[in-house]
């Protein structure tokens, strides 16, 4: 506390002049609300630290910052800081981080975030990146999860050291470290009706179990594992002791194991025991060497909970980072909502095209650089957000845009092709860039006198509009039939004159048939120019007025393409 004390000291030195004790000691609370309960003594140390550092030369003070902590350094007015902010107490090389979904789905945009920024830190400080598949609650796995979330995980986290591990595979090592806190006297097997041992924590009284023997502790936690004579399912818990008349009940005396005999998707009947969240996560972080841990601050209370955990077995203590919660409005982000809805046949898969899941926002030509980007704009705050679809895709597109412009090459597709006649246009010899910057020609084509227009086209042209074929000819539009008259050939005649701009293709049986699938589930269909047909699946191309769109499927004659954003 003194340490962090002096560094928040120093930073409002160096910023303002002279460390103001007030500011400091707002600071101190923001970061640690918990110190609110020795306010007077915490008040004394600021004030006799800030005092320390206010008699140091102005150099003095910059030089001890930029020494122990150089992030807490400020900008200059106006200065934008790029990037994460720097995390606490690093040692380069040496940061371990972790990123713990439970297996009730694959991962969806939520996850994401959060899975992006524990990849950044260890990217930012050469460091290692575990995937723990939470899965110690046997009520709500989907078991294609232990597939798709690793799957997820390694497309989203490339050219970083990721270890992965499941939880249920290691029951073995709960098991012992719960028997160590029995043995401590630091936990107790619990007997009590779980109604009453809520009355009773609830004013801040000890259970009969409690202070009870380690022969009788030790005797009743064998009897968890024997499920002939030993108990049944509700009849005892593990339970961890705290200081039962703690202000805040949650942290009074809690469990840590319990029984649960429902067939484990992976474990299936092995075991009968299972760890509780906190008591697993504590032992997971121990044994897997976690420097720094990023998670939601609603999980502040199961933080405190597992520092008790840590403290009791005498481990050292992982940073923490609390982060807001980013509630996305409109987006069907909850696995097991989304479960339902496959099994019921609303939705295709977990890569339904509707969902923004990243199995499907894979599959629709989203890359790992824009999910990255948007948690990094994001960033790591305390503060909640609500965001809605339209938001969240707008930002997530204009990320892609950047990743996929340079190698979507350009094509027509024309939806709902009507044929039409522009009467007097000559033959001619086309070539259209496959893409305005970065590939000049490509795109061959013999025009007469006969089009496909797309419907939607025509439909906005009225009789005597003059109009332009893109880069071919302008025509004007004569009667109500699906017929023109050629007009021009220059773009300057259309500039002055013309209505709209429309793509279009020369009607010669070149053609390819084109299907693209709608985010909204529907499926265009039309025509496409003849040099689609060198497309391969998972390429990217801008459908000229129509959008970015990832090839899903070529068959023998029609390009199946799965819609991305404008």
């Amino acid at each position: 506390m003194k340490n962090r004390i002096r560094l928040l000291a120093l930073q409002n030195a160096v910023g303002h002049g002279t460390a103001d004790p007030g500011r400091v000691l707002a600071k101190v609370i923001a970061e640690q609300p918990e110190a609110r309960a020795k306010i007077s003594e915490i008040k004394e140390l600021v004030l006799s630290i800030v005092k320390e550092v206010n008699q140091m030369k102005s150099d003095q003070q910059q030089a001890e910052l930029e020494k122990k902590a150089p992030e807490l350094l400020e900008k200059k007015k106006g200065e934008k800081r790029e990037g994460l902010k720097e995390l606490p107490n690093v040692k380069p090389g040496k940061v371990v981080m972790r990123f713990e979904p439970s297996p009730s789905g694959p991962l969806h945009i939520g996850h994401a975030y959060v899975a992006m920024l524990n990849y950044e830190y260890c990217k930012m400080y050469h460091g290692k990146l575990i995937l723990r598949i939470s899965d110690t609650n046997p009520d709500n796995i989907a078991p294609e999860s232990y597939e798709m979330i690793p799957e997820n995980m390694a497309w989203l986290c490339p050219d970083i050291v990721l270890e992965q591990h499941v939880q249920s595979d290691r029951m073995e090592s709960y098991y012992k470290y719960g028997l160590l806190l029995v043995e401590k006297g630091s936990a107790y097997l619990c007997e009590c009706v779980p109604e009453e041992a809520k009355k009773m924590s609830a004013k801040g009284e000890e259970c009969p179990c409690r202070n009870l023997s380690l022969a009788e502790h030790t005797k009743r936690w064998h009897k968890l594992f024997d499920p002939v004579s030993g108990y049944a399912e509700g009849d005892a818990v593990v339970k961890l002791k705290t200081d039962i008349r703690d202000k805040n009940p949650a942290m009074r005396d809690f469990a840590i194991l319990r029984i649960n005999e429902t067939d484990h998707a992976r474990q299936r009947k092995k075991y009968r025991v299972w760890p509780m969240m906190n008591f697993a996560v504590a032992v997971d972080d121990h044994d897997m060497g976690l420097t720094h841990v990023l998670r939601g601050k609603d999980h502040y209370d199961n933080t405190k909970r597992q520092k008790w955990i840590f403290d009791y077995l005498r481990w050292p203590v992982p940073e923490y980072l609390h982060i807001g919660r980013i509630n996305f409005e409109g987006l069907a982000v909850s696995c097991s909502e989304t479960r339902k809805a496959i099994e019921e046949g609303i939705y295709t898969g977990w890569d339904d095209i509707r969902i923004p899941f990243i199995n499907a926002l894979r599959r629709r030509g989203y890359r790992q650089e824009a999910f990255l980007k948007y948690a990094i704009s994001q960033g790591v705050t305390m503060t909640d957000k609500t965001v809605s679809a339209g938001e969240f895709f707008k930002a997530i597109n204009a990320y892609n845009r950047e990743a996929i412009e340079k190698q979507s090459m350009r094509y027509f597709f024309i939806e709902d092709p009507v044929e039409v006649v522009v009467h007097h246009a000559k033959a001619r010899d086309v070539e259209l860039d496959l893409h305005p910057d970065y590939k000049k020609g490509g795109r061959r084509f013999k025009t007469y006198d006969r089009f496909y227009l797309a419907k939607q086209d025509m439909a906005a042209i009225a009789d005597k509009d003059i109009v332009r074929l893109m880069d071919c000819l302008n025509a004007v539009k004569r009667g109500s039939h699906e017929e023109f008259e050629f007009h021009s050939q220059d773009v300057e005649t259309y500039r002055k004159h013309g209505k709209k701009i429309i793509h279009w293709l020369p009607k010669d049986g070149r053609h390819v048939a084109v299907e693209v699938a709608m985010d909204d589930g529907s499926v265009k269909h039309g025509f496409g120019e003849e040099g689609m047909r060198k497309l391969t699946p998972g390429d990217m191309v801008q459908l000229e007025r129509f959008g970015y769109c990832r090839v899903d499927a070529v068959e023998k004659d029609t390009i199946k393409f799965w819609w991305s954003h404008r």
